[in-house]
C-alpha cells in the first residue's frame, strides 16, 4: 500500500459511525459533513460547466446575494466543442479548475459529457457532441484542465442521460454493446487517461435499476471493469432507497431538500447498519473513495502545497474570447457577403438575442458573470461612433412570470410540459416588431438578424417539442430577405434547429452555441473579418426532425421506458446508412480563407497508424483548418466513423504537415459475447476530409 492507502486505513479505524455516515450526504446543498477533530474538512462544491456558480445559503435556495462570487462565464459546452481545439478544451479545463479553486471549492460539477442522441434534449447546450469519439477527446483534456488546479472534475451524468422529460425516473432500454460503444467511451477514457476524479450518477433508469443504485452499473462496471477509486457523487435527489444506495458503489448522496439528516445516506443508513441489514464494510469502502480523493486534491496530506486558485483575472477573460471565436461556425457566405466592411456608414441589427444576457439561466449551469458582452454591444464597441447602429427586436419574446421559489427546489417534481398559446396581445406585439424590422430593412443596405433559440428553450428540465424556431423567427427571417438578401444571419442555439425555411434564399449564415462572457466581441471580429472562423458542427443539422434515427428508428422521449433501438446508429452514423442528406452534415464549418491538400500517404510503426499530409492556405486570411479521419471495415455493415482529427493553424501563404495517428482502439469494437473491446481485423477504407461530406481523399490498408 502507498502512503494514501495506509494513512487511509488510520484515519477509518478512527472514525464512528456518525462521523462516517455524515461525510457521504450532504450537510448542506453544496457540501458534506467533515470531522473537525481529525482535521477532515467538508467537500465542498458547486455546479457548473459554465463557470462556477454564485453561493447560495447553506440550508436553502436562495443566493448570498453577495458582490464577491461573480465569475467568468464561459462558452457551453457544445460550443467549445465546435471549436475541435484539444488545447482550448484543456485551457478552458484550467480555466474552470483555477476559478473554482480560488472560490473554495473542493468539487466543480463538470464537464458534461453526455451524448447528443436528439436535438430536443433541453441540455444539449452542455454537451458536446453527438459522436463519442470527438466527445472524449475534449472531455479528457477538460478534465486533465480542471484538476491541475487541485479540484475535483466531477463529470456528469453517468449515464445515458440524454432527455429531461420524465429524467427523474425514464427506465433507458438499451444494449450493452451500446452503451460500451457510444454512451460509456466518454466516461471510460476520463478514467483512463485523465484520472478524473468524480463522476455524477444520472437520475434515470438503466435496464431496470436507478443508476445511482445499479450495481452492475456502479460496482461492476465503473469500479470493477474501469478500477475507479474515487468518488462517485449522485445527482441531487438521485437516491431513493438506503439500502440499494448502500450497497451500490455510490459515495455521496445530495438532494435539493434540506432535511439533511432524513436523506437515505444519512439517519436511515445509520439504523440499517446497527441493526445488521447493511454490512459496515459498504460505509467503509464509500470513505476510503472520499479520503483517497481528498488526498489526491490535497485537502488530506501535503495541504500546504495546495493551489489556492484565481478567478476573473484577465487571462481567464482572454481565453473565454478565445474560445468563443473558435466555436463560431460560418454555415454559408454566398458572393462572400462576410466579412463586411468596417468602413460602412450605417447598420440596422435585429433580434431580441441581439441584447439578451443569457449567463443567468438555464439551470444548473447558470452563472453570476462578472460581465457579458452582447452582440449589440460587441458590434458598436467595434465599430465606434462614426457608424450608424440601429438596434430593432424584429420578434416578441413574451416575459416569463417571476417565480416565487427558485427553480431548483422544485426541480425533483417532473415538468409538464407546456405548449405556447400565444395571446392576442402577443400576436399583435409579434406583427408590430415584425413590420418595424421590415420596414426598417428597406434603408439598409447592412443588416444583421440575432436570432435563434434562449434559456427558455435550452434548459434544464425540459425538452423542446421540435426543431423549429420560435416566435416567429422564421417569418421575420423570409421576410427580411426578400427586402435584402444579403442579410447575415446569426442562429444562436444548444442544438440543431430547422433552417430550411429560409435557407436557400439566406446568402450568409453564422451558427454558433452559447459562447459566454465573450460573445459580442467574438461574434463582431468574425463579422468584420478579424478573424477567420474555424468552426465545425459537432452535431447533425437536419431539413426535419423526423430524420434523426432516436425519433425514426428509436423512441424520444418514449413514457415511463425509453426503447433505443437505433443502438450505435445516433447522428451522423444514421444519416450515412440511410442515405439521409442533411441540411448541414456533421464537422462541416467554413472558412473565409482557402486551403490546398496535398502528398498524401500513411506509415505503420507497431500497432499504429500515421495518417499523413500537407496543407496550404492558399487564401488571402490567416485561418485555421480541421483534418478530420474517418473509417470503416469494408467487410462490415458500418457506416464511416470518426477516429481522429487535428486542427491546424496557419498564415496565409503558410504550409504544414500534418499527422494524425490511428491506434488499435480505432479499430476496436465490443464483442458482446467476451465483454471486452477487440480489434476487428480486415481491409479498412480511410476517408480524410474536412466535414463527413468533405472528403477529399482515400486509400484503403488492411489491419
Amino acid at each position: 500500500m502507498n502512503n494514501y492507502e495506509q494513512q487511509i486505513e488510520e484515519v477509518l479505524k478512527q472514525l464512528t459511525l456518525e462521523e462516517k455516515v455524515g461525510m457521504i450526504h450532504g450537510d448542506g446543498l453544496f457540501q458534506t459533513k467533515g470531522v473537525e477533530r481529525l482535521g477532515i474538512k467538508p467537500l465542498k462544491m458547486s455546479d457548473g460547466p459554465m463557470g462556477v456558480r454564485e453561493d447560495f445559503q447553506n440550508g436553502a435556495w436562495m443566493p448570498l446575494n453577495q458582490t464577491d462570487d461573480y465569475s467568468t462565464y464561459l462558452p457551453s459546452g457544445s460550443a467549445i466543442a465546435s471549436t475541435w481545439n484539444n488545447n482550448l478544451a484543456y485551457k478552458y479545463g484550467q480555466v474552470l479548475g483555477r476559478e473554482a479553486r480560488g472560490r473554495g471549492k473542493d468539487v466543480i460539477l463538470a464537464p458534461s459529457i453526455n451524448i447528443i442522441r436528439s436535438p430536443l434534449c433541453g441540455r444539449n447546450f452542455e454537451y458536446l457532441s453527438e459522436d463519442p469519439f470527438l466527445t472524449s477527446r475534449l472531455a479528457v483534456e477538460m478534465v486533465k484542465g480542471i484538476q491541475e488546479s487541485d479540484v475535483v472534475a466531477c463529470a456528469k451524468h453517468f449515464a445515458a442521460n440524454n432527455q429531461e422529460t420524465n429524467r427523474l425516473s425514464v427506465d433507458v432500454v438499451v444494449k450493452e454493446k451500446t452503451l460500451e460503444e457510444i454512451y460509456f467511451k466518454a466516461f471510460r477514457d476520463i478514467i483512463k487517461k485523465a484520472n478524473a476524479l468524480g463522476i455524477m450518477s444520472a437520475y434515470n433508469k438503466i435496464n431496470g435499476y436507478f443508476c445511482s443504485h445499479s450495481k452492475w452499473l456502479l460496482n461492476k462496471v465503473l469500479r470493477d471493469d474501469w478500477k475507479f477509486k474515487h468518488l462517485v457523487i449522485s445527482d441531487w435527489g438521485a437516491v431513493h432507497d438506503t439500502k440499494e444506495a448502500a450497497e451500490a458503489a455510490l459515495d455521496i448522496e445530495m438532494s435539493v431538500t434540506n432535511d439533511f439528516d432524513d436523506y437515505n445516506l444519512a439517519n436511515p443508513l445509520i439504523e440499517k447498519v446497527k441493526n445488521g441489514e447493511v454490512a459496515i464494510e459498504h460505509l467503509d469502502n464509500k470513505i476510503r473513495n472520499i479520503l483517497r480523493t481528498m488526498y489526491e486534491i490535497k485537502m488530506l496530506g501535503a495541504t500546504e502545497n495546495r493551489k489556492s486558485g484565481a478567478y476573473n483575472t484577465k487571462e481567464h477573460q482572454n481565453i473565454a474570447y478565445e474560445i468563443a471565436l473558435e466555436g463560431i461556425v460560418l454555415l454559408k457566405n454566398k458572393d462572400n457577403v462576410l466579412p463586411l466592411n468596417k468602413t460602412i456608414n450605417k447598420l440596422l441589427v435585429i433580434g431580441d438575442n441581439a441584447i439578451r444576457h443569457h449567463s443567468n439561466k438555464g439551470g444548473s449551469a447558470e452563472i453570476k458573470a462578472l460581465y457579458e458582452i452582447s452582440p449589440l454591444l460587441g458590434l458598436r464597441t467595434k465599430l465606434g461612433g462614426n457608424v450608424d447602429v440601429k438596434f430593432v427586436k424584429g420578434y416578441y419574446v413574451p416575459e416569463k412570470a417571476k417565480d416565487d421559489v427558485h427553480w431548483q427546489e422544485l426541480s425533483l417534481e417532473e415538468r409538464v410540459k407546456q405548449e405556447k398559446v400565444y395571446s392576442e396581445e402577443i400576436k399583435v406585439k409579434q406583427k408590430e416588431y415584425l413590420e418595424e424590422a421590415v420596414k426598417l430593412a428597406q434603408e439598409y443596405e447592412n443588416i444583421i438578424i440575432f436570432a435563434g433559440l434562449n434559456h427558455e428553450s435550452d434548459l434544464e428540465g425540459q425538452d423542446r417539442s421540435d426543431i423549429k424556431l420560435p416566435y416567429e423567427q422564421d417569418r421575420l427571417i423570409s421576410e427580411i430577405l426578400k427586402v435584402n438578401p444579403n442579410t447575415v444571419i446569426h442562429v444562436l442555439s444548444g442544438s440543431a434547429v430547422d433552417m430550411s425555411q429560409w435557407n436557400g434564399q439566406a446568402k450568409a449564415i453564422l451558427w454558433s452555441s452559447y459562447i459566454g462572457m465573450e460573445t459580442g466581441h467574438a461574434l463582431a471580429s468574425i463579422i468584420f473579418g478579424d478573424v477567420s472562423p474555424s468552426g465545425k458542427l459537432t452535431q447533425t443539422f437536419a431539413e426535419k426532425l423526423s430524420d434523426y434515427s432516436s425519433h425514426s428508428i428509436g423512441e424520444f422521449p418514449g413514457n415511463d421506458k425509453v426503447h433505443y433501438y437505433e443502438e450505435e446508429s445516433v447522428g451522423y452514423r444514421h444519416f450515412l446508412t440511410k442515405q439521409i442528406k442533411p441540411l448541414y452534415p456533421f464537422g462541416y464549418g467554413l472558412s473565409y480563407s482557402k486551403f490546398s491538400y496535398d502528398n498524401f500517404n500513411w506509415d505503420r510503426e507497431n500497432d499504429e497508424y500515421r495518417i499523413n499530409l500537407t496543407l496550404k492556405n492558399i487564401g488571402d486570411f490567416d485561418a485555421s483548418e480541421t483534418i478530420q479521419v474517418y473509417i470503416r471495415n469494408i467487410n462490415a455493415e458500418e457506416p464511416m466513423i470518426l477516429k481522429g482529427f487535428e486542427k491546424v493553424f496557419l498564415k496565409k501563404g503558410e504550409t504544414k504537415a500534418v499527422s494524425i495517428t490511428l491506434d488499435n482502439e480505432a479499430f476496436s469494437y465490443y464483442d458482446e459475447e467476451l465483454k471486452q473491446f477487440a480489434v476487428k481485423n480486415g481491409v479498412y477504407q480511410v476517408a480524410i476530409g474536412t466535414s463527413l461530406e468533405n472528403i477529399i481523399h482515400q486509400f484503403e490498408f488492411f489491419v
